[in-house]
């Protein structure tokens, strides 16, 4: 009689093997009918997307209180690690955990991207606060019980806070060029002088940034609940996060202290998360808690960290190509990434991938984009998966030194 073998994964071997039925014991494998077990084995390098999404641009998703949050969630089932910034990962009082996500802040994406900085993963970091002088008291109260609440409730590992010497005094406007909020604070030097306290008395290597925003315009804020318009406040808070950032290569980000709003019955969903509570910190101090470190590139760094070359792919809004990360990471020389344009995600701004000669991947939406995305981390072309896409393979055409070669947009629609 023939011997019945059984196709087996053993946990504790790691690998699969076959077995004759005699030898078979329950407690040692189990029956598998998937290629799971092939995760165990590092055949391929982890595949890693940066998702971009800028702020204060009127993006047609991410352009509001975390609406861009879905598609990072996601993506992040479907890559090996997810990079992105606080304006897609953060939604006010609303946050969604991704232990393969990487919270990094854009002045240092972009340094990251350009190759002069590396991420290096941690376990946690001690996150301090700097609050606004300019904050009343009640408001700061406000703060300081959500701080409280994040510690109590999350675990979170907030380890102290501090005010600064004088009010910030923010200004916000609106770019009549390009039609991007942005706006500064008019004492910087007291933002940096309460970062660096907090760095010396309690030692923190990550902060959140609570500066008190002048209360908006009936108008404006209406058309924002409404899910139109810019949100007015954000280019502002990426001036104050890129100035910490820039100053200290620490993780930080931002978030307004702002009055309440009367309650509005017909607010946008995409805007709605914002109508929630009285501070906007429970995603940043969460975002914050496990942000990779910023290390510069000249200096000696570990294996573990992460460099622009080990990028994959990048996606982002199909006009809003023209951010100092996009463009470094377009420009690659060697391990160029695949770029990914979507055309539903449309901003104020019109710097597309055919007006900056960027060769791209345009998609329709973000259900396409991540449809790429598994393709092109599976190791397959993208055009397979459609129809007639496929043509006759062509001699690669000679281009003399002296010629220019001329960008190509490859589109997935």
């Amino acid at each position: 009689m023939a011997t019945l073998a059984l196709n087996l994964y053993s946990a504790s071997m790691g690998h699969q093997c076959i077995l004759p039925k005699s030898q078979y014991s329950p407690s040692k494998f189990r029956i598998s009918c998937s290629s799971l077990f092939l995760q165990n084995n590092k055949f391929k390098r982890e595949y890693t997307s940066v998702m971009i999404v800028p702020t204060g641009v009127g993006a047609a998703i991410g352009g509001y209180a975390g609406d861009a949050l879905p598609v990072a969630r996601a993506l992040s089932s479907v890559v090996d690690c997810l990079i992105s910034h606080p304006n897609v990962l953060n939604a006010a009082m609303l946050y969604w955990p991704m232990p393969n996500a990487l919270y990094v802040e854009g002045y240092a994406l972009d340094r990251f991207a350009e190759g002069l900085w590396t991420l290096q993963p941690v376990h946690q970091n001690r996150v301090g606060l700097v609050f606004d002088a300019g904050i009343e008291e009640e408001l700061l109260m406000r703060h300081l019980q959500v701080v409280d609440a994040t510690r109590a409730s999350l675990g979170l590992p907030i380890v102290g806070y501090t005010v600064t010497d004088t009010p910030l005094l923010v200004e916000k406007w609106v770019d009549p060029t390009s039609g991007q909020s942005t706006g500064r604070i008019q004492r910087p030097d007291s933002l940096l002088r309460a970062v660096e306290n907090l760095r010396n008395e309690s030692k923190v290597d990550a902060v959140a940034v609570v500066a008190r925003f002048p209360d908006e315009d009936t108008k404006d804020l209406d058309d924002y609940r409404q899910g139109v318009g810019i949100d007015l406040l954000a280019g502002v808070e990426a001036v104050i996060s890129h100035l910490v950032v820039k100053n200290f290569q620490i993780p930080c980000a931002h978030a307004p202290a702002v009055l309440p709003p009367q309650l509005n019955m017909a607010v946008c969903p995409k805007s709605a998360a914002e109508e929630i509570g009285f501070t906007f910190l429970p995603c940043v101090l969460a975002g914050l808690s496990t942000a990779p470190q910023y290390l510069v590139k000249a200096n000696n760094y570990s294996d573990n960290c992460i460099v622009a070359g080990d990028v994959d792919s990048v996606i982002l809004p199909i006009d809003a190509c023209c951010g100092d990360g996009a463009l470094a990471f377009a420009n690659r020389k060697r391990n160029k990434p695949l770029i990914i344009a979507v055309e539903e995600n449309q901003t104020v701004l019109n710097d597309t991938p055919d007006s900056l000669g960027i060769e791209a991947v345009k998609v329709s939406n973000y259900w396409e984009a991540i449809g790429v995305i598994a393709a092109h981390k599976a190791g397959i072309d993208p055009n397979s998966l459609r129809r007639n896409r496929i043509n006759n393979i062509t001699p690669t055409t000679f281009v003399p030194s002296n010629g220019y070669a001329k960008s190509s947009i490859k589109s997935f629609v």
